[in-house]
């Protein structure tokens, strides 16, 4: 028979509720550790299967072959090569024969044995995936590959060329110059007026109805879809103030928007983490509310000010919804040279990726994941870096 646990019955201070209280202590630790395995497990996987798929994007495949620089190939650069490695050659390196002539004119009427970059198929085909090369295509790919007239680079085109329609040739550069020139203005409007009004409104506003109503709205506003900011900014300043469409100003003043309630209640906070006895010492030496609040209370609170507008930043940075609103999911192969040239985003030009047929896209929409996913990380440890740096514990 099994001896049951007897009760202290004797104890006056014993409680028959507490056997039942460990109990379920123990089933919550138990659960909330089952929770965090969970999730660290899909954060794995989310992690391996983003690397597997990305890391084959940074390598790209080239083809040595006869190149003939003439009038007719500078007319239809489909004539600069051999018919037989039509199929197999990018059609994007071929486009720029005629650039390459009108940069270099000693080029015309020679024939250079050049590496070119091979067509999305080929490339595709050499990494094991999927591909749709003719047999003979194939065949001539393996008997090249068997000459050592096909290799493997690292794929510059993805970080120094913008979007295109053929696969192996679009890349990046115009995306993150966008986001750079969107960023840039999103900081420069929400940082200074997100900053101000949390000192207005944690140092010298009156503790009133109006000012409650104003802490209210600010909350919901940092807990609202991100959509609707990209309704009010393409109602605001493109509708009522006629700015152009797609723009960094547009993106950068809309996500400032969205950016603004978190650098507010982030600041507040850090400005109410400064002891009372630092302002109190202030006035006691004669100093001005002012003069207390610039010189003491917001050089001690700037740490967490800092690190609260860095991760406002980072959530911006990754947003994608308001600016499918305002047009910056357009088809851009340029870098924007202002924050008036029409421009996309890293965010959108990924979900733009990821809609595309051709199974290249697939490889690039996870690399491309990979470098925002590494920006992202680098904003966050710049914020948490500052904030040891600079914190003061009292």
């Amino acid at each position: 028979m099994i001896k049951r646990k007897k009760k202290n019955t004797q104890n006056p201070f014993y409680d028959p509720t507490l056997d039942k209280r460990h109990a379920s202590a123990k089933r919550f630790k138990k659960f909330t550790l089952t929770s965090l395995i969970f999730s660290i497990a899909f954060l794995a996987f989310f992690l391996i299967d983003i690397i597997g798929k990305g890391t084959p994007a940074f390598k790209v495949t080239y083809i040595e072959v006869n190149v003939a620089y003439n009038q007719k190939s500078v007319e239809d650069s489909r004539f600069a090569v051999d018919r037989k490695y039509r199929k197999i050659v990018s059609r994007s390196w071929l486009r720029d024969l005629p650039m390459q002539v009108k940069q270099n004119p000693k080029l015309l009427n020679t024939t250079q044995t050049l590496w070119v970059l091979a067509d999305d198929q080929v490339d595709q085909y050499l990494k094991g995936h999927h591909y749709k090369l003719k047999r003979k295509d194939k065949a001539l790919v393996d008997t090249l590959n068997a000459e050592g007239k096909i290799e493997t680079r690292f794929n510059s085109i993805f970080f120094l060329h913008g979007d295109s329609k053929i696969p192996e040739n679009a890349g990046l550069f115009s995306a993150m110059i966008g986001s750079i020139l969107t960023l840039c203005i999103t900081m420069l409007v929400a940082f200074p007026l997100g900053v101000m009004t949390a000192i207005y409104l944690e140092e010298f506003a009156e503790d009133n109805r109006f000012t409650r109503f104003i802490e209210v709205n600010i909350n919901n506003l940092a807990a609202i879809p991100s959509i609707l900011f990209g309704l009010l900014g393409l109602a605001i300043f493109i509708n009522l103030f006629g700015m152009p469409r797609s723009s960094p100003l547009v993106g950068g003043l809309t996500l400032a928007l969205m950016t603004l309630p978190i650098i507010i209640v982030s600041s507040r906070a850090a400005l109410r983490a400064v002891p009372d006895s630092i302002r109190q010492a202030g006035y006691g030496l004669g100093l001005t509310k002012i003069q207390v609040t610039k010189d003491h209370v917001l050089p001690l609170a700037f740490p967490g000010v800092l690190t609260g507008s860095i991760i406002g930043l980072a959530q911006a940075m990754g947003e994608t919804a308001p600016l499918i609103i305002i047009g910056m999911i357009a088809f851009i192969p340029d870098a924007p040279t202002s924050v008036m040239d029409a421009a996309t985003v890293m965010p959108a030009q990924l979900f733009t990726w990821a809609g595309m047929p051709e199974r290249m896209y697939i490889e690039k929409t996870a690399a491309g994941i990979m470098v925002l996913l590494s920006i992202l990380i680098s904003l966050n440890a710049v914020a948490i870096y500052l904030r040891k740096k600079f914190e003061v514990k009292w």
